[in-house]
């Protein structure tokens, strides 16, 4: 059996052909196929404006120099990639790690209970860990209630939805943020976006994108102005080019992405009722239609085995299986330790930190290789 990562892109002839095109046009930046793309992310999120970008961390940092200011107290969650906390020190702020519910979402009423007592904070920044929605409806009352601005990180979330909301739309928040790094549901190589309903929010950020640079019809044809300091994190027409085409396929993507996660489900379920107790593994939360799975997370308590996790991810490696762990809390990483963080009351995140791992989903994924690491990884945990 070949090497099975834990995920990887999807690149069909197809994509190449729209690159092969763009490469032979007049544009290979700042050109038609930029806004072509985003207007296709508009209409699949439902989001009135987006803004492409070079990556998903660019995203970010846009996102966080437009919505908030120098000291401003911002939750957010530990169990994130480092980008989401980062971005809020980037500007100067300040995150205020909060506990995540048993799902791996930040927990919303946690949130709340620190709102009560603490009217400085500004803003809440929200990931959609591994494809799974943020409680929109509790999104809206803290909005509404406390007057927060809200950030929702949906890096892992593009094509997932809560009834009738799709992730990116920011019915229930200010800004959205995609990456479209090639383990994502869709890729642009490297890439990322940022969705917005404020009008506002979209011209600052469109200057902030091009080195806060604006050009008007009233200027010279040579005339262009800087009103603020931005950055140079613009896409190329080559990425959007392979993103429009991965965006006509995005469904397809996550529906082989849902058949894996219920094959994983179906598997660990067989194997407690076989052993007629709670399995050695189960899934992060059972599939619902709801998730858009760029991640398929397990829990398992290896106090109660006769392996650690380390040796687990060693011998999976071994017989050509790789597991990925998301996260590491962040506010665990040296760096936020030097600047006073470690010690928040997170025992959720401490807990499932020291039982998750993530098994390989992605859409090229065979079911014969599915089979392997499920059979593999029963056969090294027993």
């Amino acid at each position: 059996m070949n090497f099975i990562p834990y995920g990887k892109q999807t690149i069909e002839q197809s994509d190449i052909d729209s690159v092969v095109e763009v490469l032979k046009s007049d544009f290979l930046t700042t050109g038609p196929k930029v806004k072509e793309f985003e207007n296709a992310l508009s209409s699949y999120c439902g989001a009135k404006y987006v803004i492409a970008v070079s990556n998903g961390t660019a995203a970010l940092h846009l996102a966080s120099l437009v919505l908030l200011n120098e000291g401003d107290k911002v939750l957010t969650t530990p169990n994130s990639f480092l980008a989401t906390a980062n971005s809020i020190l980037y500007v100067g702020a300040k995150p205020v790690f909060v506990d995540i519910k048993e799902d791996g979402n930040i927990d919303l009423d946690v949130c709340e209970e620190m709102l009560k007592k603490d009217s400085t904070i500004k803003a809440i920044y929200a990931v959609a860990f591994s494809g799974n929605m943020i409680n929109q409806s509790k999104l809206k009352y803290l909005k509404e209630t406390y007057g927060v601005t809200i950030l929702e990180d949906c890096a892992h979330a593009i094509g997932a939805k809560e009834g009738e909301i799709k992730a990116g739309s920011c019915t229930n928040s200010d800004i959205s943020i995609f990456s479209f790094h090639p383990v994502k549901h869709l890729t642009t190589a490297e890439g990322g976006a940022i969705t917005t309903n404020s009008k506002k929010l979209y011209e600052k950020l469109l200057s902030l994108r091009t080195h806060g640079m604006v050009k008007t019809s009233s200027m010279k044809p040579w005339e262009y102005e800087m009103h603020q300091l931005g950055f140079n994190y613009r896409i190329t027409d080559l990425q959007c080019a392979l993103g429009i085409s991965q965006l006509s396929k995005l469904d397809s993507f996550i529906h082989r992405r849902f058949e894996i996660a219920k094959k994983y489900d179906e598997a660990f379920l067989k194997e407690s009722a076989k052993r007629k107790e709670n399995s050695i593994i189960k899934p992060l939360y059972i599939f619902d239609g709801t998730s858009s799975y760029h991640l398929y997370v397990v829990l398992v308590d290896f106090t109660k085995l006769n392996i650690s996790k380390e040796e687990l991810f060693l011998k999976m490696k071994e017989k050509n299986v790789g597991l990925q762990l998301h996260y590491i809390p962040i506010n665990k990483q040296p760096y936020y330790r030097q600047l006073g963080y470690e010690s928040e009351n997170t025992p959720v995140m401490n807990r499932y930190y020291e039982e998750c791992f993530s098994l390989p989903i992605y859409p090229l994924l065979s079911n014969e290789e599915q089979e392997y690491v499920i059979n593999t990884l029963f056969e090294v945990l027993k």
